[in-house]
């Protein structure tokens, strides 16, 4: 569910409050008619970030020409690890999807527990225009479809399919 900030356009950010962009660790592989997206990270918290990146990435064409202006806060909670996951996608694609349409450049999970299945997190990014966001592909549905969650000592991987 989101948690409204400030409103429904989320809060605006103050300066020195715009996250760095990170290292992008993650792409895309062909599935039938859907695709895949695989992300990786230095533990499984990036990684679930790169996933959300890799997804808002995949909707538009440019990711660079979004400003970080706003933050929006997510929470997600699951029954597991794949279910916490596709909780967490789906959040933020309904913020995409719904007022305020935000599409983020950065997302940041602030609180990430694996025991109890829960992620407190952060989008930063502005709502989509598309006069200023070139279209990428329309993300329709996250799916369980050959989701996986990888976390060994060295790797931690993410790979999810969207439906579009």
């Amino acid at each position: 569910m989101a948690d409204e900030v400030a409103d429904e356009e989320g809060r605006p950010l103050q300066e020195g409050e715009i996250p760095q962009i990170p290292e992008v660790k993650y792409e895309y592989l062909d599935h039938t008619a859907d695709v895949q997206l695989h992300s990786w990270g230095d533990d499984l918290k990036e990684s679930f970030e790169q996933v959300a990146m890799a997804m808002f990435n995949y909707m538009t064409t440019d990711i660079t020409r979004v400003d970080m202006t706003r933050v929006h806060r997510v929470e997600a909670e699951g029954e597991d690890m794949l279910s916490l996951l596709y909780h967490f996608l789906d959040e933020f694609l309904f913020l995409f999807c719904a007022e305020p349409f935000l599409i983020c450049r950065v997302v940041k999970i602030l609180e990430f527990d694996q025991e109890n299945f829960r992620i407190k997190a952060e989008g930063y990014g502005e709502e989509f225009d598309i006069s200023k966001h070139p279209q990428g592909t329309e993300v329709k549905a996250i799916t369980y479809s050959n989701m996986q969650v990888h976390e060994e000592e060295k790797k931690h991987d993410v790979f999810v399919i969207i439906d579009i």
